[in-house]
């Protein structure tokens, strides 16, 4: 498929897949005459970088994580190392304080709008 059709298939802008494809994270055959041809498994693809990249990981950390992700069959690749499941659950304990740090925000702002909340409350004189 033409790249603007595994956009609109994806919801992925032009830019970002021609960026996808620099970084080495899709791959596109070339018609005669120049233009991409992505295959069908592609539009899975996008969806998976788009996921990582919502867990904060950035391009070369997915280029490195994509040949170790599971396989067609679902089984675990035998591309990945020790090293890369290190890096990853740094990811995620990162991303597990963020959440954390998210969380007591949140708990602060609560206060502050029951505490801006009660003052409405009060009669004006």
């Amino acid at each position: 498929m033409r790249i603007g059709q595994l956009a609109e298939r994806t919801g992925v802008s032009e830019r970002s897949l021609r960026y996808y494809e620099k970084q080495g994270l899709l791959a596109a055959d070339r018609t005669p005459g120049g233009h991409r041809d992505f295959p069908d498994r592609a539009v899975d693809r996008v969806i998976l970088i788009q996921e990582l990249f919502a867990a904060g990981l950035h391009s070369k950390k997915i280029a490195e994580l994509l040949p170790c992700m599971r396989d067609t069959d679902g089984g675990p690749s035998e591309v990945a190392t020790p090293r890369l499941v290190a890096d990853l659950s740094g990811e995620r304990d990162r991303i597990d304080r963020m959440i954390n740090d998210l969380i007591r925000s949140r708990t602060v702002l609560n206060e502050v709008i029951e505490a801006a909340s009660a003052g409405l409350r009060r009669p004006h004189v």
